[in-house]
């Protein structure tokens, strides 16, 4: 069928369960609420938002939107952070995909930009298998476009993160949200450097705790004086999100998807004790 639009909160209840007739795919971009420098606190949401769109416009599938309270991590200084802690973002989101799945959905794919995501959305990727034997995705958005070849590198990658926010932003429609200042726009040392041994130690902001010290630490963000340059900008951070998600190859990702399930049936049936097989029965 052909969608209106690929926003789930955008169609009706009759258009949904159309669609599901046909398909069982749906994206969940998610991020914070969180200080950002100088561009809006749901900038690495909005991000999410924007390349879930973009999946979804070469699939034919449907966005969940508006996810933008999950655990922050060291931005908790900012008063403007919405601060979660870890399990309350985890059970939030666990609880988004089983109401998904009682509703159809089987192939969920959750996206995010968001540094710290992984601390709450792994273990949801882990126990939501184990209780229904249903594989969800995570494609962590950072690991993803420092993988997809369209940077030279993971500095090169942050350098050019305001484009591809702003991109979203013109995406969505919300490009008049963004800010015209320069505020931000000289690099800092973040504080937390003075023990940076201790938090590389593990993935982003696993390894230990801290807040920032200074908001501008998170982060330097791009001198945005005037429109021009705003729209400018959002024009090249456009065409580095296509190229990002042409990167992810998403009907590639949904075949294996369809493959991985055949193959889960074929271990369900012959370890039928795995907690995703023994529990896929109990509760048949």
């Amino acid at each position: 069928m052909k969608l209106r639009s690929h926003l789930l909160n955008v169609l009706v209840n009759d258009e949904v369960e159309a669609y599901l007739k046909e398909d069982d795919v749906i994206i969940v971009p998610f991020g914070p609420t969180e200080l950002h420098g100088g561009l809006p606190l749901d900038c690495e949401t909005i991000l999410a938002e924007g390349i879930a769109l973009l999946m979804a416009q070469r699939t034919n599938s449907l966005v969940l939107p508006h996810v933008p309270y999950v655990y922050s991590g060291a931005t908790a200084s900012g008063k403007g952070t919405i601060q979660l802690t870890v399990r309350e973002s985890a059970d939030m989101l666990q609880g988004l995909a089983h109401s998904l799945l009682r509703s159809g959905f089987k192939k969920q794919i959750y996206i995010s930009l968001h540094g710290p995501a992984h601390i709450s959305i792994n273990p949801v990727v882990r126990d939501f298998f184990d209780e229904t034997g249903i594989a969800i995705l995570y494609i962590d958005g950072m690991i993803t476009a420092q993988k997809s070849g369209v940077f030279s590198d993971p500095k090169a990658m942050m350098l050019n993160l305001d484009k591809m926010i702003l991109g979203a932003y013109k995406l969505r429609n919300r490009l008049d949200d963004i800010l015209l200042t320069s505020d931000y726009a000289e690099p800092v040392t973040q504080t937390p450097a003075v023990f940076g041994n201790l938090s590389a130690q593990a993935f982003q902001s696993g390894a230990t705790g801290y807040y920032f010290k200074e908001h501008s630490d998170h982060m330097a963000t791009s001198a945005i004086p005037d429109v021009e340059t705003r729209d400018r900008m959002a024009e090249e951070g456009l065409v580095l999100l296509n190229k990002m998600v042409d990167a992810i190859d998403f009907p590639t990702l949904l075949k294996e998807m369809a493959i991985q399930e055949e193959y889960l049936d074929d271990v369900y049936k012959r370890f039928p004790h795995v907690p995703a097989a023994y529990n896929r029965h109990k509760n048949s």
